[in-house]
């Protein structure tokens, strides 16, 4: 957050809120996260790694929620088919993450909106 010009040190420096407006998330949300009272949900992470340039990968690695096992870089996804070593399907990687059985088909969408297409 520095590193990209937030002043998040300061009460006054006006950093958390340039953050949250530039992730499209609330001020107390960085807030929480910076005291480490709470998780970003998806969409937060997502909106932060925007913010500061991280890939979202990176975030989900970062913040304890996935390991590199669990999210390798490497080959190609092909739509919906896990067949790639290593690889998670968007199904696999909700049921990992712990997302709410209620929320699983959502998690899918948004995630497989992100997977590059191979023909």
């Amino acid at each position: 957050m520095r590193r990209n010009g937030y002043d998040i040190d300061t009460p006054r420096g006006g950093g958390k809120s340039k953050l949250a407006d530039d992730a499209g998330v609330h001020r107390a949300a960085v807030s929480r996260l910076l005291q480490r009272q709470s998780m970003p949900d998806l969409e937060t992470m997502r909106g932060l790694a925007v913010a500061l340039g991280v890939p979202l990968r990176d975030m989900l690695i970062r913040s304890g929620r996935l390991s590199e096992g669990d999210l390798p870089v490497a080959g190609s996804f092909r739509g919906e088919e896990a067949d790639v070593p290593g690889w998670l399907s968007p199904e696999e990687a909700a049921r990992r993450m712990g997302v709410p059985h209620e929320l699983q088909d959502l998690f899918v969408k948004i995630t497989k909106q992100f997977l590059p297409e191979h023909g």
